[in-house]
């Protein structure tokens, strides 16, 4: 936080440097926001930060109801990631889109709308605070009704370069479920300010070569490009994840063109003024429906909770993570896990604090924190259970896997056939407050209006759009 605050004036004053006077000094700056009504810009981040929040809290305890899919994806893709990420390995590019994964992406949500306050630019600066929150509304039954681990998480031989580190290891447990894969915002966020500002353009009737921000759409340009690279090598994203990124960018953008004219227009007293007209109305009510029928009648109980589709593999090496989260100080997370393969398993139960001090770079060290958790043995087929109670909630726990090891091998053949091992198994926690799927239901309505919004909007309005 402190480095995007730090970093804000300086790039800023980059990107503007051929337009000083049209800079707002920073001296100035309360009574912009005052004057220019940017009030709601800072009341929408604040309501964004408590609305992630009770999405990510609903996140694993609905986990029991819905499963997941990341089978379905690994069927259409494969092990491209991995090929990507061992091609390319070396310590120092892990390093770099490290930093850059962890901080651009912040700054960009923060950056964006702060950039246009600071260019005098009330119109941007509204589109840009928009894109974020509607983005994510959208993203929101994905999230909860469509869990895709992360490409670690599931490709033998894949490393958590970004996760299991020591440095980042705490702040992703806390932050991140890791089943969130689909769709990535990552790409999505930025890919829909860049339609915004095209449609912008469009709107003025100027070029995009003569727009006076075109340099920051020059900057978000080249993270989008960066990124595509690197949420595939560090071992998060999958290739297919981008497609719905994008197509969430597009819906979004034509939302965010559309409404913040109305939101900002004299007449916002009549709330009859923002209602959407009878065609969009009809749409809404057809999304609401299909999707409404897809979540109770196909993914509630449906096929990504089916005992047989592990939501987990390991190659001989790897060490993937579950994180336990805190729900409640009085009531355990019961926890079941089921080896679908035909290796034995290892399983470790043990506190985030500890497990983090022996993870570097993807790499966790099994031997030294085999000695400090519970452990666990699970045989091939076979099945354990057990209770995880925390005193604080601040007391965070994890449960590692890891294939059993093989004490020696006898024939060359038999070394190779262990080393091309794969474990395969299925972790379900159920947790006190697992029947939260109303809420979440309630939680994706804003979703399935702003789609039937778009897909209703005008066809003069949509050509008008694309030809942009």
């Amino acid at each position: 936080m402190g480095a995007l605050l730090l970093l804000t004036l300086p790039i800023h004053w980059f990107l503007t440097r051929d337009e000083p006077e049209q800079r707002i000094p920073l001296r100035n700056l309360p009574k912009e926001i005052k004057e220019k009504g940017y009030l709601w810009h800072i009341s929408l981040y604040l309501l964004m930060f408590v609305y992630k929040a009770a999405i990510d809290h609903h996140n694993e305890p609905m986990k029991t109801r819905v499963g997941g899919y990341t089978h379905w994806i690994y069927y259409i893709e494969g092990n491209w990631t991995k090929y990507i990420q061992d091609f390319f390995l070396n310590d120092t590019l892990t390093n770099l889109l490290s930093a850059h994964y962890l901080f651009i992406y912040l700054f960009m949500i923060w950056f964006s709308p702060m950039y246009y306050i600071l260019s005098n630019d009330k119109v941007m600066a509204d589109k840009a605070a928009l894109n974020y929150f509607v983005i994510y509304l959208l993203s929101v039954p994905f999230y909860l009704f469509f869990n895709v681990e992360v490409t670690s998480s599931y490709i033998p031989g894949m490393d958590a370069l970004l996760y299991h580190d020591s440095f980042t290891l705490s702040f992703f447990t806390a932050n991140d479920p890791m089943d969130n894969a689909i769709p990535s915002l990552h790409i999505g966020l930025p890919v829909g300010l860049l339609i915004i500002n095209r449609l912008h353009c469009k709107e003025l009737g100027i070029k995009l070569e003569e727009w006076r921000h075109r340099e920051f759409d020059i900057f978000i340009t080249l993270n989008i490009l960066i990124y595509i690279f690197s949420i595939q090598y560090l071992g998060i994203h999958w290739i297919v994840d981008i497609i719905p990124g994008i197509a969430l960018a597009f819906i979004t953008s034509y939302f965010v063109h559309q409404i913040q004219p109305k939101l900002r227009s004299e007449n916002f007293s009549k709330i009859n003024f923002i209602f959407p007209n009878k065609k969009q109305i009809y749409s809404i009510i057809s999304v609401s429906i299909i999707s409404t029928f897809l979540i109770f009648f196909i993914i509630i109980d449906g096929p990504g909770t089916s005992d047989e589709k592990p939501n987990y593999r390991l190659g001989i090496e790897d060490v993937n993570l579950e994180t336990i989260e805190v729900h409640s100080l009085s009531n355990p997370v019961n926890v079941e896990v089921i080896n679908i393969g035909e290796e034995s398993i290892q399983l470790l139960l043990i506190k985030t604090s500890i497990a983090e001090k022996y993870a570097e770079k993807g790499i966790f060290d099994w031997e030294n924190l085999s000695s400090k958790g519970e452990l666990f043995s699970l045989s091939p087929k076979g099945k354990t259970n057990f209770s995880v109670t925390t005193e604080s909630i601040y007391d965070s726990y994890v449960i590692l896997s890891k294939l059993q090891k093989h004490d020696s091998c006898t024939e060359i053949s038999d070394c190779e056939i262990m080393k091309n091992s794969i474990g395969e198994i299925r972790i379900i926690t159920h947790y006190f407050d697992d029947e939260l799927i109303w809420s979440a239901y309630v939680a994706s309505l804003p979703s399935f209006y702003i789609v039937g919004y778009v897909l209703g909007m005008n066809d003069k309005k949509i050509m008008s759009i694309k030809t942009s």
